[in-house]
């Protein structure tokens, strides 16, 4: 079966004049992270039994690989995928394993930092091309994306405000845009946070394209018009800021925040097990060291604070929490503490059913959904089950494109694709709550 693309439009031609004289250019990484990742590896396994399963852990344990899937050594089991990411000493003693083991494998990045290089000339080349505007199909630096903001806020004024919620750990401030067409009467809202974990760069990417659609499409898409006439959708690009940030100029594989912790030299929490549900039980790690640390108490993080704040005091009118991940090609909604079924299972199961079918639509992409719990593992002390506790009724989490081909490192000629077929499933939800749920 042929899907037919659209023709790729110059969405430079579109857009309003403001950003067309937006004139951001992207730096390459010129010392490229002090070339760390030479010779490394991402390895794919799957073990076929226990036994298999319980070896590799206390291998990845030994070795301190970085593990890309599953996000925590604990859910390594029989018949899951593991995808890992080994430093170039490790790689020659966990093949001889896997080999004398048995284990079946398969190379799914030959050199890290050859890939990354690739990655970064693509980037410089692209930016060249591309002096007119702001290029929605490249990755930006927190400071871009700040400053992308800021311009916005200044020249759409009547669709867009942009305020700060609070500060970061290491004082960077945590901005918000308010998209929608003011009104003096009462509207729902929706919340929209990506880049809670900082590698995970195809998250800010779409939030910035959520946005130049809406603009772009406002006056011509009725369904558009009809969800910023009648919402506001509050939205976080870069929720984990100085990740994020660190992700850029020190570890690209950085996932957590930058907190300091004052008995061990490990830095950050897992901002998403950091919510004051089920928090720090199955699925979240005690140790400071591990990718998946809860935190010292629930909403240690001040980045954390600030958005349970923020969603406590609005919880009134927000009525929909969505939350954008990589890389697993799922749409998961609550619980992801615990295997039970949710008291309005119906409504937001038929959503997430029919977003996923508009998200097949365009390039035949096909998404996973269900419960957390089920679809994905039990982890503990998420926002999205923390929003739906809290009285937001719809929440859901988009793990967007790949399934482990890339990974974290999703080249940006995905960045197009991706962001179009998943607006359409954004686009789906919102109208789905619009009109058929309570």
């Amino acid at each position: 079966m042929t899907f037919l693309r659209k023709p790729r439009s110059r969405t430079a031609a579109f857009l309003p004049l403001s950003l067309l004289f937006l004139k951001i250019l992207q730096p390459g990484h010129s010392h490229l992270y002090g070339n760390r990742y030479a010779g490394d590896k991402v390895i794919r396994l799957i073990p076929s039994t226990e036994e298999e399963a319980n070896a590799l852990k206390k291998m990845y344990h030994q070795l301190k690989v970085d593990l890309w899937q599953p996000s925590s050594i604990f859910h390594v089991s029989k018949g899951a995928v593991t995808d890992v990411h080994i430093p170039k000493n490790g790689s020659q003693v966990l093949l001889a394993f896997l080999q004398e083991a048995n284990i079946q494998y398969k190379i799914l990045i030959e050199d890290l930092q050859k890939t990354l290089e690739k990655a970064s000339s693509l980037r410089t080349q692209r930016n060249r091309r591309y002096l007119s505007g702001y290029n929605y199909e490249v990755y930006h630096s927190l400071e871009e994306i700040q400053n992308w903001m800021h311009h916005l806020n200044k020249t759409h004024s009547g669709l867009i405000h942009v305020f700060s919620i609070g500060k970061s750990y290491e004082g960077r401030s945590l901005f918000v845009l308010k998209l929608g067409r003011r009104s003096r009467t009462y509207k729902r809202a929706v919340w929209i946070d990506c880049g809670i974990h900082a590698r995970e760069w195809i998250g800010p990417a779409f939030c910035q394209w959520f946005v130049k659609e809406a603009l772009l499409t406002y006056r011509s898409d009725p369904i558009m018009r009809k969800m910023l006439n009648h919402l506001y959708f509050y939205i976080m690009p870069v929720f984990n800021v100085d990740g994020y940030h660190f992700s850029w100029t020190s570890d690209r594989f950085w996932r957590k925040t930058r907190s300091r912790n004052s008995r061990f030299r490990c830095r950050g929490v897992d901002a998403n097990r950091n919510w004051k549900v089920k928090w720090c039980d199955e699925g979240a790690s005690m140790h400071p060291c591990d990718d998946t640390y809860c935190g010292p108490f629930p909403e240690s993080e001040p980045e954390v604070k600030a958005v349970a704040t923020f969603l406590r005091k609005h919880r009134k009118h927000i009525r929909a929490y969505l939350s954008f991940h990589a890389y697993a090609q799922m749409l998961l909604y609550p619980y992801s503490y615990k295997y039970a079924t949710i008291p309005n299972f119906s409504c937001v199961e038929s959503a997430a059913y029919k977003a996923v079918n508009a998200l097949q639509s365009v390039y035949g992409v096909q998404y996973r959904y269900g419960p957390a719990s089920s679809t994905l593992y039990v982890s503990s002390g998420s926002s999205m089950d923390w929003a739906y506790k809290n009285g937001i009724p719809y929440t859901f989490a988009f793990e967007l494109r790949d399934t482990g081909h890339f990974g974290f490192l999703l080249p940006e000629m995905l960045i197009k694709p991706t962001c179009t077929e998943t607006m359409l499933a954004v686009k789906n939800i919102t109208m789905h709550l619009l009109k058929e749920c309570p």
